[in-house]
């Protein structure tokens, strides 16, 4: 009987140990609050071709940290040409988001992690794990085209010209508020709720009291205040990055955000997203963030992500100015207005010259 309580005993203290050998605040709870580095090679999405693969073998994912680096280092090596020309009419054919087909920034400014992420020592193919193929589920009819017209200036066909006059409906230059959110610096560049991974700009900063908890994003500088035992805000127009309230379950911090605008920094989403977010400190320093979103009305069915923020406490969130959509928007509409006044001239020209007229 003695040597059956004292192993009940030793098993309670270890137990305690084990629960004891995270960070703790003066409340007993577990400490959030430092820097944390969101960058990772793990594809949010995974790919088709690996089905319901969860996870890789480790050597398989040593190869393609090694491929990523070697290339990594080839690209930024390649140092821009100072004396290049300025690119022809219509651009050099990178018409990624926001480059406009006239290039971006270097590879240099790109930083999206240097490796891909391990979920408890393995290695997961995709941060979605629900639904089991690791893919967002289906979006509802009109979402699509929702998201296109809010995006024309990003996904417009840049050829030089005014070419969309030819189209039906508004253009994506006619003023300040057709241009992409992001673009006019409202919304951030990556989805802020839930955090996804972005090309950069992945740091965050946690401060936590006994009532509240701040996370300092720095992509576009959102400040999220998050309310320990409250409730719910009414719902008034919705707020871009939703009002989130929070709850201890044992070591869990549980997070649930709502009210939403009908425009916020989840590709897709709308007023009615809802996400739950569960933050756990793990005995390394790191955190491992847990969501699941759920909006009706853009998805077919909810969805669930998973992975690790990497602990920085050498480091610093520095100040992010989103300023140059904002110093550049009197240039972009003036350069629409005169490729649509070139455009209008070159119509009635054709029309001038062609056999019909005469």
């Amino acid at each position: 009987m003695n040597k059956l309580l004292c192993f009940l005993i030793m098993l309670v203290v270890l137990s305690f140990q084990a629960s004891a050998d995270i960070q703790r605040t003066a409340s007993g709870k577990p400490d959030l609050s430092g820097i944390y580095d969101t960058g990772t090679l793990t594809p949010t999405q995974r790919p088709e071709w690996l089905g319901e693969t969860e996870y890789l073998y480790p050597w398989v994912a040593e190869l393609l940290n090694w491929t990523f680096t070697v290339a990594s280092q080839w690209l930024i090596g390649s140092d821009s040409d100072p004396d290049r020309e300025a690119p022809e009419a219509g651009g050099d054919g990178n018409n990624t988001a926001g480059a406009g087909g006239v290039g971006g920034y270097n590879a240099f400014w790109v930083d999206p992690g240097d490796s891909l992420g391990t979920i408890r020592g393995v290695v997961p193919t995709s941060i979605i794990y629900e639904p089991a193929n690791g893919r967002y589920p289906a979006m509802q009819e009109g979402v699509n085209k929702r998201l296109g017209d809010l995006y024309q200036s990003f996904g417009h066909d840049n050829t030089g010209t005014a070419s969309w006059l030819d189209l039906e409906g508004p253009g994506p230059f006619d003023g300040p508020e057709s241009l992409a959110p992001s673009e006019r610096c409202l919304i951030s560049f990556g989805s802020t709720v839930p955090n996804l991974p972005s090309l950069y700009n992945n740091y965050k900063r946690i401060v936590q009291t006994d009532t509240h908890v701040m996370i300092l994003h720095e992509m576009v500088h959102d400040a999220r205040i998050i309310r320990i035992d409250s409730e719910h805000a009414p719902l008034t127009d919705g707020q871009w990055l939703g009002d989130s309230i929070a709850y201890w379950q044992d070591d869990v911090l549980v997070v649930e955000a709502k009210h939403f605008k009908a425009v916020n920094g989840l590709p897709g989403a709308d007023e009615n997203l809802h996400v739950v977010e569960r933050f756990s400190r793990l005995e390394d320093g790191n955190l491992n963030y847990d969501f699941t979103v759920t909006d009706e009305t853009v998805w077919t069915a909810p969805w669930s992500g998973r992975y690790e923020w990497q602990a920085k406490p050498e480091s610093g969130v520095y100040e992010y100015a989103c300023h140059e959509g904002n110093y550049a928007m009197g240039n972009i509409l003036r350069g629409a207005r005169l490729l649509e006044k070139e455009w209008r001239e070159q119509q009635a020209t054709n029309t001038l010259s062609s056999p019909a007229s005469d």
